[in-house]
């Protein structure tokens, strides 16, 4: 049994897609000029945040096709729960990208070390005073829906990093052509390598549990059993799942026992209510069992 159940769901990535369509322009756009200004003025900064953009290419690209996956309908009837998980898995994606670009960059550093490179800080600075206006432009853009959406708050990370270095590879040119040492360019390089990881290991954390059906961060089980144990005609519960199917679509089941004064109908309409208002849950399954039901067997597992 249940209720507030919708025939079109939209998800919170669906609802912010044209966000990302325009961030992915601008980027994929300037990628191109990063990468070309790296190779033709030498600069390991600028090349390991053409690297990062790439894998923002990459992260919003994944988004993009995740959400029109999520978004076609299931003609299988395999697909109970739609498609939606496709988002969490392009936010994978983006996890993996971001290490093996972070990975790039540090044997990248280690294999420059000790050797000197002529490096044209003019072009690079400007580049990355480019690459700034871009990138903030993108986080503008982003951050409403980055609350909302993990995908989103994905590409989000993605473009707080690259704007960081954009500001790195601008500080890195001025202190090679103010002091003449390239290993400013070296050291900026890692310290972006090194913010990439951590951001990575950021959101990898959060895909995982959302795959792994962990309760949202967000949600607390107990919080959710008292709710419903307080609703007038409840005697008590058991089987309480809570879990995230993708952002913006929190689902829950659990099996409430009525007390003797309890009215079944009520009970199934107070309990949704209290989910959907208190806890933000509009997709709810809920079986209502009378005090003396003896034919409910709780799982073991």
């Amino acid at each position: 049994m249940g209720s507030g159940h919708s025939h079109a769901p939209i998800s919170a990535t669906g609802r912010h897609r044209w966000r990302l369509v325009v961030a992915f322009v601008l980027i994929a756009a300037f990628f191109v000029v990063e990468l070309v200004s790296g190779f033709v003025t030498g600069s390991l900064a600028l090349l390991s945040d053409a690297g990062h953009m790439a894998a923002d290419v990459v992260t919003l690209g994944a988004a993009l096709v995740a959400t029109r996956i999520a978004s076609r309908p299931d003609r299988t009837g395999r697909r109970t729960y739609g498609s939606f998980r496709a988002e969490v898995f392009a936010s994978g994606i983006a996890v993996l990208v971001m290490i093996g670009v972070s990975v790039y960059i540090a044997v990248e550093a280690v294999g420059r070390a000790g050797t000197p490179t002529a490096i044209a800080t003019g072009p690079m600075m400007l580049v990355g005073a480019l690459g700034l206006v871009v990138n903030l432009a993108a986080m503008v853009l982003l951050r409403p829906g980055a609350s909302e959406s993990l995908t989103l708050k994905g590409a989000h990370y993605e473009v707080i990093a690259d704007t960081i270095g954009s500001v790195g590879v601008i500080i890195a040119g001025v202190l090679v052509a103010t002091t003449g040492a390239t290993w400013w360019d070296t050291a900026v390089a890692i310290a972006i390598a090194v913010f990439v990881l951590v951001r990575a290991v950021v959101l990898g954390r959060e895909v995982v549990a959302v795959l792994g059906q962990h309760a949202p961060a967000d949600l607390e089980p107990g919080d959710l059993s008292a709710a419903l144990r307080a609703v007038p005609g409840v005697e008590s519960i058991h089987d309480l799942h809570v879990w995230r199917l993708t952002s913006g679509m929190d689902v829950a089941t659990a099996h409430l026992v009525l007390s003797e004064s309890g009215e079944q109908h009520t009970v199934l309409d107070v309990a949704s209510e209290t989910l959907r208002v208190s806890f933000g849950i509009s997709h709810a399954t809920l079986q209502v069992e009378p005090a003396d039901h003896s034919g409910c067997i709780e799982a073991n597992w």
